[in-house]
């Protein structure tokens, strides 16, 4: 009995710990295991070349543009979602029908799947009859090639992720206002504070522990965007819009060069683990939870 006492909280993470290790753990050891070998996915055997595939792709002005791609469309999706989903929150932070309906419209995007998604932003966004060039013509605009053109193409698939990922967002930030304890506010009506002083000074540092924890997941979640690019644009126009794991995916399963994806893939890893390193080191201290 006193064995199972001190073997029990093991037993009780063990079918955790298990799936964490079949499905997290061993998939990234053998990414890296892949990363140095040459292996086209269908013959049985594997040449080792080391670091071969690591020094190519730092050579490959192919792969540094789409490490471009990926680092300005997460800059700007995050950017823009923290933002306007914080403005968004202040607005929809009160009681009511209407702004209880407009939280719920505003969330159903999110629960949408990507691909039916990109299939409708792709139509509204056709440049002959999608429904956004018809709107900005009303207002005297020409048309746009909205995802055929290297200069529009890659905030259009921002437009795309902001509209999706605003309302849980939105959301986030709403739960995190509204446990922001009453005195805190109370005090402040006290001292006669401007509305912008209320925030910038009391509400934004309450609401750094959210900030944080948003910015973390749409960090992560925009390098790994795949499925927009996919359907959208093919990592085109002229490579403007393909990504890394839009990268991974088209040598890994169009071109069959499974180490030189595994490479690209550790590149990955360790981009997206040392920016949240850094950044856990960067907000360590600004991030306040009372």
């Amino acid at each position: 009995m006193a064995i199972w006492i001190k073997l029990r909280p093991y037993a009780m993470v063990a079918p955790a710990i298990t799936v964490f290790t079949l499905f997290f753990i061993y998939p990234i050891l053998y990414m890296i295991y892949l990363s140095m070998y040459d292996w086209n996915f269908i013959s049985p055997t594997k040449s080792f070349v080391g670091a071969q595939n690591f020094t190519e792709l730092m050579q490959e002005k192919q792969f540094i543009q789409v490490i471009v791609n990926s680092t300005i469309y997460t800059a700007l999706t995050v950017v823009f979602l923290i933002g306007l989903s914080l403005l968004a929150a202040l607005w929809l932070n009160r009681a009511g029908m209407f702004h209880s309906f407009v939280q719920g419209a505003i969330f159903s995007p999110h629960i949408v799947s990507w691909v039916s998604i990109s299939m409708i932003w792709a139509w509204v966004m056709d440049p002959q009859y999608g429904l956004l060039n018809w709107f900005i013509g009303l207002f005297g605009f020409g048309k746009l090639a909205w995802l055929s053109s290297t200069s529009t193409s890659l905030i259009s698939l921002v437009i795309v992720a902001v509209w999706k990922g605003l309302g849980y967002n939105t959301l986030v930030f709403i739960a995190g206002l509204q446990s922001i304890p009453k005195d805190i506010y109370e005090a402040a009506a006290l001292d006669h504070s401007k509305p912008w002083t209320t925030f910038y000074r009391l509400i934004f540092p309450m609401l750094s522990p959210t900030i944080f924890f948003l910015v973390i997941i749409n960090m992560i979640g925009s390098f790994q965007v795949f499925e927009s690019i996919a359907i959208m644009t093919q990592g085109g126009p002229v490579n403007s819009t393909n990504t890394l794991v839009y990268y991974i995916y088209e040598y890994g399963f169009r071109f069959f060069k499974i180490g030189y994806a595994s490479a690209a893939g550790v590149i990955l890893l360790f981009i997206v683990g040392l920016l949240t390193i850094v950044y856990f080191k960067l907000m360590s201290k600004r991030v306040h939870y009372q």
